[in-house]
């Protein structure tokens, strides 16, 4: 983590706190951005470890982990549920491959887009959500300036760090109006917030 976004977070003094007691949580990305969602819906809504070893199981069933969506295409909904998936995750990297299959997406494509429209672009998929897409803009693409403002991990670290009281859409747009001091570096200063929330169970 450079100097200079340490200095700009630690602004917010209760931001400096945090970036002083914690190391900004590292979270290793993919090959591509496909790789990366294809993981991230198998990571969905189960513990680390448990998706971990799921993971592992679908990468031997497929017997690569360089897949291509034509790949995963070969196979049907039952048959990667014996990787271990559910029925309905099995159906999402399914819509996955098949859109990025059928729009012949590179690579190099997601670079000339903004947020915003890499966002748009993925939410199209069924079973990929605004915070899925944020993920992949975090992880995947290194974009700078996110705030995942739905996550819950982010919002438990800002309602105890910033004694917030509200909920919902007031508690999105009171940590919006403190994140607009992280710009436009919100990524790192969700990143810690991760790590603060991790040693704060």
């Amino acid at each position: 983590m450079s100097k200079k976004i340490k200095n700009h977070l630690s602004k917010d003094p209760i931001m400096k706190q945090v970036v002083k007691d914690h190391e900004i949580l590292y979270l290793p990305n993919s090959m591509t951005v496909f790789h990366e969602l294809v993981k991230n819906i198998v990571y969905q809504q189960i513990s680390v470890k448990a998706a971990a070893s799921i993971h592992d199981r679908f990468i031997k069933y497929i017997g690569t982990d360089d897949f291509l969506p034509e790949d995963l295409l070969m196979y049907s909904q039952e048959e990667l549920r014996t990787a271990g998936l559910s029925n309905q995750k099995s159906g999402y990297i399914l819509n996955i491959a098949r859109f990025f299959s059928e729009n012949q997406i590179e690579e190099s494509t997601w670079e000339s887009m903004s947020d915003e429209e890499v966002i748009d672009t993925l939410t199209q998929i069924k079973g990929v959500g605004e915070w899925t897409a944020q993920m992949i803009l975090m992880i995947q693409l290194l974009r700078p300036d996110v705030l995942p403002a739905k996550d819950l991990g982010i919002q438990i670290a800002m309602k105890k760090l910033y004694n917030l009281k509200s909920e919902k859409k007031q508690l999105i747009k009171e940590m919006q109006e403190i994140a607009e001091n992280w710009r436009p570096y919100r990524t790192s200063a969700s990143l810690y917030l991760w790590a603060w929330k991790r040693a704060n169970k």
